[in-house]
Parts: C-alpha cells; sequence; structure tokens
C-alpha cells in the first residue's frame, strides 16, 4: 500500500486530530453567532478557492469554504494548488493509493488520476507532492466528507488554459468537487496588501480572468485563473465567503499575507 505521507502535520496544522477538531468547532461557533447572511450556508458548491497557509493564520477562511462544500456532499474531491519546493513543467497527479491525515487516511482514486494523466498529457512527480498547499486541504475534507476519496493535483509552469480544461472536465461529474488552493499577496504592510488582494477579489465576484493580470498576487494565480476561465465557461455564479490578512491573528501590519475563499455554485 502506499501512502502519501502527511508531510506538514505538526507545522502548519496540528498532528492531532482532536486539537484540530477543536478549532474546527471554535471556527464554526465564531460563523454560526457572527455571520450576517446565513443563507451562503446552504450553497452546494461544484467548486472552492482556499488558503493554504498555518491553520492558526488562515483555517477560519478555509474552513467556511469546506462546511459549504459538505453540502455538496461529492463523492471525489480534486484538490489543486501550486508547487512550492520543487520546480514542475506542467502538472503533476498524485498516483499513491492513500493520503494520510490526522483524521484517518483518505482514499486516492487512482482511476481518475490515471485518466486525467491519459487525457490531459499530465505526469506523475513524486517529489512534487510534499507539497503544503494541497496538503493542509486534505484534514478539512477527511473531516467534512470523510467518506469521499481525493485526486492531488500540484502545478508548476502551467497554462491555465490547458488546467481550466481539466477542471472543467472534472465538474462535468456531478459526484465530483474541486478545490483551488491559493493565498494572496505576500509581506506588504496591510494597506497594500488589501489594495492587491481587492484586485483578486474582484476579479474571483465578477469571474473576469483578466483582472488577475492588473496587479493580483496570489501565489496560486494559475489554478484561481484556470477556475474563473470554467466558470466563466460552465456559468457558474461565485461567492466570497470570507477575506482576511495574517495581521488579524498576529497583529503586525508590516509584513501581511492574504487569505480568501470563494465558492462556485
Amino acid at each position: 500500500m502506499n501512502i502519501r505521507k502527511a508531510a506538514v502535520a505538526g507545522q502548519f496544522y496540528p498532528a492531532n486530530k482532536e486539537e484540530i477538531k477543536k478549532m474546527f468547532e471554535h471556527y464554526n461557533a465564531i460563523v454560526d453567532k457572527s455571520l450576517n447572511d446565513k443563507s451562503v450556508l446552504n450553497l452546494q458548491p461544484k467548486a472552492v478557492i482556499v488558503p493554504h497557509a498555518g491553520y492558526i493564520y488562515s483555517a477560519f477562511t478555509a474552513n467556511i469554504a469546506f462546511r459549504v462544500l459538505q453540502k455538496s456532499q461529492p463523492k471525489k474531491v480534486v484538490v489543486i494548488g501550486p508547487s512550492h519546493r520543487v520546480y514542475l513543467e506542467g502538472a503533476s497527479v498524485s498516483l499513491y493509493d492513500f493520503f494520510e491525515t490526522p483524521f484517518g487516511d483518505l482514499k486516492i482514486d487512482n482511476e481518475v488520476a490515471k485518466k486525467l494523466i491519459e487525457k490531459f498529457d499530465l505526469h506523475f512527480e513524486p517529489n512534487a507532492h510534499a507539497e503544503h498547499s494541497t496538503e493542509v486541504q486534505m484534514p478539512f475534507i477527511k473531516y467534512y466528507l470523510p467518506d469521499a476519496s481525493v485526486i492531488e493535483i500540484v502545478y508548476g509552469k502551467e497554462d491555465p488554459l490547458k488546467l481550466s480544461k481539466v477542471i472543467s472536465y472534472l465538474i462535468a461529474d456531478k459526484e465530483t468537487a474541486v478545490v483551488i488552493s491559493t493565498d494572496l499577496s505576500h509581506y506588504y504592510d496591510l494597506q497594500q496588501a488589501n489594495r492587491l488582494d481587492a484586485i483578486c477579489l474582484d476579479a474571483v465576484v465578477k469571474v473576469n480572468p483578466q483582472e488577475l493580470h492588473q496587479g493580483c498576487e496570489a501565489c496560486g494565480k494559475i489554478g484561481v485563473e484556470a477556475m474563473l476561465l470554467s466558470a466563466k465557461d460552465l456559468e457558474l455564479h461565485p461567492t466570497l465567503l470570507d477575506y482576511r490578512t495574517s495581521a488579524d491573528v498576529s497583529g503586525d501590519k508590516n509584513q501581511v499575507v492574504g487569505y480568501m475563499s470563494a465558492a462556485f455554485s
């Protein structure tokens, strides 16, 4: 049995499942108490955009997206994130059998993975898969969708149009949902971060992939652009779920990182 071992447990997120569960329950209590428009919790999205920083900074923002995704009850969840450690030409699709999480192993759907490799000329580069942008999403999936299988795609130098074709193909399956992983601007002061991040948010809300090239500095911009191209073609409706920065937790307004989550229904 070939397991994609957790690479950043205990660093980006707690290695203890009870600790993670308490975090999620705490975030959900805040949402239940403070969310003005509760109707968003009834969305049944085909895709979500989520951040991938350490849980202490970004898990509140990601959690609301996975809580909403739970409503769709997908049987397969495809997680797509940028490679931070390994230079990649194109995109790598994981061919492990299982993905390790503190809540237990997630089954990887190798049948779908192999089909994607064959149909879209992708490949499997094992070194690219000790990747936090995808891994931090897996505990959420195992918690909210315990019976779902996953497919992990890590991309490097990739054409957003090609990746969009992969996303559209996946979304056409009623049992499949897509998770796009990205953080926003990195290490600007709060005012500049808000200004740059507003470009990314506006592009998502207006489903305008071209606007991403007018100053959005998302590290997963290729994935976001691919998602917007698919959303435009498939007439998916975007809903912005949350936006915040690391300053909300750290109090440091001089070097912040931006985070957003959105749903496409």
